[in-house]
Formats: C-alpha cells, sequence, structure tokens
C-alpha cells in the first residue's frame, strides 16, 4: 500500500511532518504530494522552497510535486474530464512510480479540487482528510457525492481547541484523530536555528538599549482582498491591533504582514504606532509566523481571526488578543462562508474568553458551551450535511436567545431554517402565506415592469 499524502501550504508542511511523527501514515510508502494551493504563486514563496523544506520532507520515503506536473495551470483548477480518469490514473502511477499497489489518500479538501480530482482518479482508494488549522471545525461546505462520502475513513486534526470535536466531514461519520499539539511544538523546535537567525538578529537590533521590552506580534491577514473589508476598515484593523497591543503594556510591536499586502500599508502602521508612543518593525520575512513564535516568544499575539493564533496560545502557550471579530462578524457573507467558522472560535475563545471543552466546569450554561455553539453554527451553515443535529441546534439556540452569543447567528439565516431566535412573527402561518405568494407572484411583477420600460422608452 503506498501513502498520497497531499500538502498545499506550509503550515500543512508542518502539521502532517507532525503526524509522520506520530505515526500516523504506517503500513506503506509515504509519497508527500506538493499541490500548492497559493491563491497569488507569483508572490509566495513556493512549497519546495520554504524555510527547512528538507528537514520537513524527510519523514516521507518520497516527495512528488503535482503542481509542476500540471504546469501552466494550477492544482486548484485541476479538473478532469470523466473519460480522463483512468488515463490520469495510469499517467500518475507511471509518473510517480506508485505500481499497481493500492493507494490511500490523504487530502487536505476532499471537497474541491485537487482533492476531488485525485478521489476521482484513484476511484478505489480509501480517503482521509487532514485538517488546515480552524478550518477543521467547520462542516462540509458542499454536498459530497454518495461515492465519495462511502469512502471517507479519518479526519486528522490538530487539536487547537482541546476537546472540540471538529465537524469536517460529519455527515460521513469518520474517525476522528486528534494531533496533540505538543507534535507541532516539537517539529518547531528542531528547526535549524541559521533558518531564523536574521529575524532574530533583526528584532534584537530593534529592541536594544530598552531595558525591559515587551514586544507583540501582529498577524496581517489582507482581509480586503478577501472582500470582508474595504483598503481603508483595514487599515483601521492594523491601528486597533497596535493600540491593542500598547493597553496590554507592549513597548515594541512586529507587524508580519501578509505575503501579498502592499507596502504601504506597513509605512502608514508604523507612523500610528509613533502617535501612540510605540515602535514597530515590519518584518517582511518569508518564514511564518509558526517557526517565529517559539525562538521570539513574544509578550503578545495580535491578530483578527488567524489560525496563528490559536496556534500560539495552544502549541506554544502565548498570549494572544483578537481584534475586530465583531465587526467581521457582521460583514462575512454569505452565511455559509467557510471562514465563518474560525472567526467565530476565534471570537469565543480569545474575545468573550469562552473555554474549550476539556477546560470546562461541569456547571457551565449550555449558552457559554463551546461545542453546542460550534454545532448550531455549523448547522445553520450546512443544514443538508447536518441534518441530524438540527436538534442539538434547536436547543443551543433556545438557551442563547438574548445572550451575547447571538451575535453569531443571522436573523435572516435562523428564519429561513425555522429556528429560535428568528423575528418575532414571521413564522406566523399568514405570513409564511404571503412570502409564498409574493413569491408566485413575482416573475410576472417583474415582467409587468420590463414591459412599462420599454413601453416608457419608446415614448
Amino acid at each position: 500500500m503506498k501513502h498520497l499524502v497531499v500538502a498545499s501550504t506550509s503550515y500543512q508542511l508542518l502539521c502532517l511532518a507532525a503526524a509522520a511523527d506520530a505515526g500516523v501514515f504506517e503500513g506503506g510508502e509515504t509519497v508527500l504530494v506538493l499541490a500548492d494551493g497559493s491563491q497569488l504563486p507569483e508572490l509566495t514563496t513556493p512549497l519546495g522552497e520554504v524555510a527547512g523544506f528538507d528537514r520537513l520532507v524527510e519523514r516521507f520515503d518520497r516527495v512528488v510535486d503535482l503542481g509542476a506536473l500540471l504546469l501552466p495551470r494550477r492544482p486548484v483548477q485541476f479538473s478532469p474530464r470523466q473519460e480522463e480518469l483512468s488515463t490520469w490514473e495510469a499517467l500518475l502511477r507511471s509518473h510517480w512510480g506508485l505500481g499497481e499497489e493500492r493507494i490511500t489518500l490523504w487530502l487536505d479538501a476532499i471537497q474541491v479540487n485537487p482533492g476531488t480530482a485525485l478521489a476521482r482518479i484513484f476511484f478505489d482508494a480509501v480517503l482521509n482528510a487532514h485538517a488546515d488549522g480552524l478550518m477543521a471545525y467547520g462542516p462540509t461546505r458542499t454536498v459530497l457525492p454518495l461515492a465519495l462520502q462511502q469512502r471517507v475513513d479519518t479526519v486528522l486534526h490538530l487539536d487547537l481547541v482541546p476537546g472540540l470535536r471538529p465537524l469536517m466531514l460529519a455527515e460521513c461519520s469518520p474517525r476522528l484523530l486528534p494531533l496533540d499539539p505538543a507534535r507541532l511544538a516539537a517539529v518547531v523546535a528542531e528547526r535549524d536555528p541559521a533558518e531564523t537567525a536574521a529575524e532574530v538578529a533583526t528584532v534584537q537590533r530593534f529592541v536594544a538599549g530598552h531595558p525591559a521590552p515587551r514586544v507583540a506580534l501582529l498577524l496581517g491577514q489582507y482581509l480586503s482582498r478577501l472582500g470582508l473589508l474595504d483598503l481603508e476598515e483595514e487599515a483601521a484593523l492594523h491601528r486597533e491591533m497596535v493600540a491593542e497591543a500598547g493597553r496590554q503594556g507592549v513597548t515594541h510591536c512586529l507587524f508580519k504582514p501578509h505575503p501579498a499586502a502592499g507596502p504601504a500599508q506597513a509605512e502608514a502602521l508604523a507612523a500610528h504606532a509613533r502617535e501612540l508612543g510605540l515602535r514597530l518593525l515590519v518584518l517582511d520575512s518569508p518564514v511564518q509566523a509558526e517557526l517565529l513564535f517559539p525562538v521570539l516568544r513574544p509578550a503578545l499575539v495580535v491578530s483578527a481571526f488567524s489560525t496563528g493564533l490559536a496556534t500560539a496560545d495552544a502549541v506554544f502557550g502565548l498570549q494572544v488578543r483578537a481584534v475586530g471579530t465583531e465587526l467581521l462578524l457582521d460583514r462575512l457573507t454569505p452565511y455559509q462562508n467557510s471562514n465563518r467558522v474560525p472567526l467565530t472560535l476565534v471570537d469565543a475563545r480569545y474575545g468573550q474568553g469562552l473555554p474549550a471543552p476539556d477546560d470546562a466546569p461541569a456547571d457551565l450554561p449550555l449558552a457559554q458551551q463551546l461545542q453546542p455553539l460550534l454545532v448550531a453554527v455549523a448547522y445553520c451553515m450546512q443544514s443538508q450535511n447536518l441534518a441530524g443535529r438540527r436538534a442539538e441546534a434547536e436547543a443551543y439556540l433556545a438557551a442563547a436567545v438574548g445572550t451575547e452569543q447571538m451575535r453569531y447567528f443571522k436573523r435572516r439565516r435562523l428564519l429561513s431554517l425555522g429556528l429560535p431566535g428568528a423575528p418575532a412573527g414571521a413564522g406566523h402561518p399568514r405570513v409564511r402565506a404571503l412570502r409564498r405568494a409574493v413569491a408566485r407572484r413575482w416573475p410576472r411583477l417583474h415582467q409587468g415592469a420590463r414591459r412599462v420600460r420599454r413601453r416608457l422608452a419608446r415614448v
């Protein structure tokens, strides 16, 4: 048997190396498949060139590059036609030296390409998912074909929220395999100090001369590119990160911008920090934040809803703060947006201070329990995949009405699903009948309006 382990981000490389150390992929040859998922590959470091790549991949028997095979297309664009599947299987088995052995797939996303494409090509392979950070806790964002659902076996996830059970592929009843955060910490700890030596020296020069420096690491996410904020709002969010660092007694700020963000944002942020009596350094380095946490040991890590916050907390024991989450909860559309669960978890944990399930007291009120909150949000996002969890969602929402936890739900969404917390009176039979009547008549009204406009145009 051969394990094909697909990695699309540098964070996944770290987690998969930790999983290999834990013996997850035992029982056959392990082939690491690079499928770079960068949306802007021209501006980001290729997976094969990230710091410490050679050390990380020593855990695997071989490394192959799907992206190089598909050029000029990117892995996310890999979508072979049905009649091409057997040809692609023959090509990949030959090109990657797989022979005729059975295949087990470890995919970062079964529901989208290239994960779906590989699952279709290797039509009899067992399907396992390894989840990328906080996304693991969210529901599957599409309805998988039954032929894929029946092959799902395991969901491997980093236990960033101790005791919280992920809902990814929950409709397939998979085996959940949590990965101890200490495993990831061990992988990072064994890295060559030379890989981060330049960043450490830069920070040491930055804080030199201060008798007791307290350093905050600010993680940018480039949310304007996701359409969640405009450029000015994103700049305001970054300024709020600096202000929060100042409120926590920080003296120096390190701002690590998103690789795709422009330099203008960073320059304006440095000027704002000076106005607050703080010093700010833009850490424009290709080294990922997870590698900087243990060597810099910042007094505080600040971001919006980056997985880096949960990693800093659960893996490295650092103090973290989330800012701007209330605005982003309001802006995030549609409700099914897969960023909703990471945003909700970060706000609940680091904004409202809700405990992880393993740390929660036995008498914690239902509305303050993280697992029921997750189930309710996930059900509202993808009710078609979690139909069996409706009763749990109803129970949670009934307990949460009138509390701060209702910030995680949209009233229109609750109304459409007939759940507690919907606008009063909206569920009355007469109201529902009126909505149906309007829906039936709207096409005729719309057509009539178009005819009137055409007649007026001829006058």
